[in-house]
């Protein structure tokens, strides 16, 4: 488990970036996946989220999961269950009684706290996600809602590093066709094709939008074999799937 030192100072919160220990599943998702899109046992995934919504003090069905299809949809949740996800790849709440969960494999999953509304939320961040305006429109979102960037703490949790995250010329040129700054998060290799800097693409999107508190948890989800689950890493290595870690942000009523 990993956790923000920046969101450990708000005491009306609780967050964690799970990592993938301390679960019930087996073989290429062993053990704590979350993935409930994926091919492990259901009953299995279902006991994984039992033990994180029990770590968070919530029933499961407090567990607000997403459909992630690399958009840039973001939804405000009031009052929603695990058993309909949420069609988008960002959340945000003012509530109290839901736990917002983003699933990642190498993509960064984005957890945040708004201190004057005391509103919380999550992203997820694929490069698709990324460049189509993920992060804007769910900045954009929680302005409507009365929030400020101003007070605005993000944490962006594990994710592929740039040495192990390989691209072609046509994913390079997507990126510098939309500006020609983003030339500077690719390193061109001996093989003519490109090493993509996801984390730093991400962390210049949120200071472009006038956010400042920004904190990492430079863990590579590629090379962590044992900490992190990773699509490209099953890729490589031939396995038809693979798990999901979770990372989890709640806010907590001043009765708990």
């Amino acid at each position: 488990m990993f956790y923000s030192e920046n969101l450990k100072k708000n005491k009306n919160i609780k967050h964690c970036f799970f990592s993938r220990k301390n679960g019930t599943s087996r073989g290429i998702y062993e053990s704590l996946n979350c993935g409930i899109g994926s091919k492990d046992e259901k009953l299995n995934v279902k006991k994984n989220l039992d033990i994180v919504s029990k770590k968070f003090g919530v029933e499961t069905k407090q567990l607000i999961l997403m459909n992630q299809t690399h958009s840039n949809k973001v939804e405000v949740v009031e009052n929603k269950n695990n058993l309909i996800k949420v069609e988008s790849d960002a959340m945000i709440t003012k509530s109290d009684s839901l736990a917002l969960c983003v699933l990642t494999a190498d993509c960064a999953p984005i957890l945040f706290y708004e201190e004057d509304k005391q509103i919380v939320g999550c992203i997820h961040a694929g490069w698709k996600g990324a460049i189509s305006g993920i992060i804007k429109n769910t900045l954009e979102k929680l302005k409507e809602i009365g929030g400020s960037t101003e007070k605005l703490s993000v944490c962006i949790g594990p994710c592929i590093a740039q040495k192990n995250y390989e691209v072609k010329e046509d994913f390079y040129l997507a990126f510098v066709n939309e500006s020609k700054e983003n030339d500077s998060f690719f390193l061109k290799n001996d093989k003519n094709t490109f090493n993509f800097d996801l984390r730093g693409f991400v962390n210049k999107k949120f200071k472009d939008f006038g956010v400042s508190k920004i904190e990492n948890i430079s863990l590579d989800s590629f090379a962590t074999k044992s900490e992190y689950f990773s699509h490209r890493r099953a890729k490589k290595l031939g396995e038809n799937d693979y798990g999901r870690c979770i990372s989890v942000i709640r806010k907590i009523s001043s009765q708990n």
